[in-house]
Order: structure tokens, then C-alpha cells, then sequence
């Protein structure tokens, strides 16, 4: 079965959304309540997707994500996205890593009989003594931090992959932004907002301390100014990524802000001092984040101008959880239609527009 393009009727609602509410920008991702184990296998198995008559190419996309119990459904619903607009669904792999001891094989097996995939288990232990309380306790989770660790999990012989967050679907063919250059200089490739407030990911004592550690001097010699970037998509060059030690660098700041606050969120401002200003820029279609709203009250937020390949619930609200409750915001509606999961009918709620 060959992937489609977005119905009308998406456009149109992308479009009155984008009129009707303004741009936003969100950080850091957040996990929702747990999904009891009762439930993880109770998912709708996907149709069958096949690779279009065009497709010819032979490289494999290679898209990594996290996965546990919390996050299932998310998950579920970010492959199934990934699958139905790809034209050469039998060409992605996906590289899925656990912490946990649910049977997820089987249930990804279960939904998706033909998706190519694999299982990694990450050791919390790697992580656990290297995270500091953050704004809010979900942000957390040890899983959190895998990101930095892929290079370490998969295959050595994978040079790049695609990583995303759990709460995401897409909307456009996913080889798209497989194509997108990694230059030299750059180590990943992700969508970048310059225009955001840099500053407010560290506290004061980061910006007002003295020494080669810090504030600005943190970011001298980058060969471009440092610009928020959201960590839950990007496209990693793992080569450069393990000769570069990135991993390490990554741990060396969390280890900072052990001894001494510099930040408040959890995984995402490591990132931000090891690699803003070095970043390859992805064009903003392809992280339509802060549709969860922020960090703490989780309030509806709109898309970002522009066009949409990919939609972001970053922030505290998850569109399953606001669904269930009968309670969505509008853009919610846009992440129902690739959800697998088997939900009893809750009453209907009047969406404000």
C-alpha cells in the first residue's frame, strides 16, 4: 500500500489554525501518566504499507525513538504517521530503545507485523547519577537522556540517523528530511529558532559567573550564533558523533549542573551548551513544535506560521491525554486520526474556536 499526501481537510484546518492562533515556542519533552499494563497490547493493528512503484532507491532511513510504557501510545502513533506518508515504507528501520521490562517487542510486532525494526535495551544506571532535579519531575525520566547515547547503542556501521521525540506524527514523506545535508562542520541537522530568548534556558548564576565556563564565553568560537533548538528532532551524523566524543561532552555538562545549577530543564540544555552555533539548520516545517503547551500548565498553543510536515506535542499537554478526558485542544484533532489505540467512547466535548 503506497503512502498519500495529506487529505484536503488537514490543509484546511492547518490553515484556519495558523490563522486563528499565534506562534508559539516550547522546550522540553514531558511524559503522561502511566498506561497500565492491562492495556499495552490493547492496539488496532495497522494496515499494511508497501513501497510505491517509484521507489528504487536501496538506502535504508533510519529513524530512532524511545520507547516504554508510558509513552506507548504516542510512539504507536508517530510510527503509524511515519509509514502512511512515505512513499518507501519497506525502506525505514527503525531502532526503538527501552529502560523498562514490558514486552514491547511483541507489541510493536503485534501492531506493525511488517515493520523493520529492532529493540535496545539503555542501562538507567549510565544516567542516573548525572541527572538534577528539573523544572518539573517527568522531564526527569532517564530515557530522557538516551538521545545522547545512540551512537553507543546501534549498530557501528550506521552512519546517520534520524531521532524523534514519542510525541510527534508526521505528515510529509520522512526521506525528506532523511536528505537533508549534514555539512562538515556540523554534527547534527535540526529546524532552529534564532528569534527565541537563548538566555532563558540557563539561570543566572550560568550567565553571571566568571571563568571559561561561563555565560557567553561558553559559545565563543562557534562558527554561527547560538540558537534554540528543540532536541526532539534532529538528524544525527554518528560518525562525527562518536569520533567527536559528543556523548561525553554532553555528560561533562550534566555533571556542572550537578555541582552547581546552571539550568533548569532537564536533557535539552546539555544539548544547547555542547552544540548551538553548530547546528545545520532544517527548515521549521519539520518541528511544528510547543503543541503541548509549557512546562507547567500545559495550555493550548497553535501551530507555528508556515507550512507542516511535522507536528510536535513538546510541553506538558499530550493530545491522548486531553483526548480521553474530553477536554482536546483543536490541534489535538490533528494526532487523533494515526492513534491505535483501542479507547472506550468518552462524551463528546465542545472544541471553542
Amino acid at each position: 500500500m503506497a503512502a498519500s499526501s495529506p487529505p484536503p481537510p488537514l490543509l484546511l484546518l492547518l490553515a484556519v489554525l495558523i490563522v486563528l492562533f499565534p506562534s508559539s515556542i516550547a522546550a522540553a519533552r514531558s511524559f503522561p501518566s502511566h498506561i497500565s499494563t492491562s492495556k499495552l497490547s490493547s492496539f488496532s493493528e495497522a494496515p499494511h504499507f508497501r513501497n510505491s512503484d517509484a521507489c528504487s532507491s536501496d538506502e535504508v532511513v533510519h529513524i530512532a525513538m524511545t520507547l516504554d510504557s508510558h509513552y506507548l501510545r504516542g510512539s504507536i502513533a508517530a510510527i503509524h504517521s511515519i509509514l502512511k506518508h512515505t512513499s518507501c515504507p519497506e525502506d525505514l528501520h527503525f531502532h526503538l530503545i527501552v529502560s523498562d521490562d514490558d514486552d514491547l517487542h511483541s507489541i510493536v510486532r503485534s501492531i506493525f507485523p511488517s515493520l523493520r525494526f529492532q529493540i535496545y535495551q539503555f542501562n538507567e544506571a549510565r544516567v542516573r547519577g548525572l541527572i538534577s532535579p528539573s523544572i518539573r519531575e517527568a522531564l526527569e525520566n532517564p530515557l530522557n537522556y538516551a538521545r545522547a547515547y545512540i551512537a553507543d547503542l546501534i549498530d557501528p556501521r550506521i552512519r546517520r540517523v534520524i531521532y524523534l521525540d514519542s510525541d510527534v506524527v508526521v505528515v510529509d514523506d520522512i526521506r525528506r528530511l532523511w536528505d537533508t545535508p549534514v555539512r562538515s562542520s556540523s554534527v547534527i541537522a535540526a529546524p532552529e529558532y534564532c528569534h527565541a530568548n537563548f538566555t532563558r534556558y540557563f539561570t543566572a548564576a550560568f550567565w553571571e559567573g566568571s571563568g571559561a565556563g561561563a555565560g557567553a564565553k561558553v559559545f565563543e568560537g562557534r562558527r554561527r550564533k547560538p540558537c534554540y533548538f528543540n532536541t526532539g528532532v534532529m538528524v544525527m551524523d554518528l560518525v562525527r558523533w562518536r569520533e567527536g566524543g559528543y556523548r561525553r561532552r554532553v555528560e561533562a555538562w550534566m555533571r556542572v549542573q550537578r555541582g552547581k545549577r546552571i539550568y533548569e530543564l532537564g536533557s535539552l540544555p546539555p544539548f544547547l551548551l555542547v552544540l548551538a552555533g553548530d547546528v545545520e539548520g532544517v527548515d521549521h516545517r519539520w518541528n511544528q513544535h510547543g503543541l503541548g503547551g509549557d512546562n507547567e500548565t500545559g495550555r493550548c498553543r497553535a501551530l507555528h506560521p508556515g507550512m507542516v510536515s511535522l507536528l510536535h506535542w513538546s510541553g506538558r499537554g499530550k493530545p491522548w491525554d486531553r483526548l480521553d478526558a474530553g477536554e482536546p485542544c483543536p490541534v489535538d484533532h490533528l494526532w487523533e486520526p494515526y492513534d491505535l489505540f483501542r479507547r472506550s467512547p468518552t462524551p463528546s466535548a465542545t472544541v471553542a474556536w
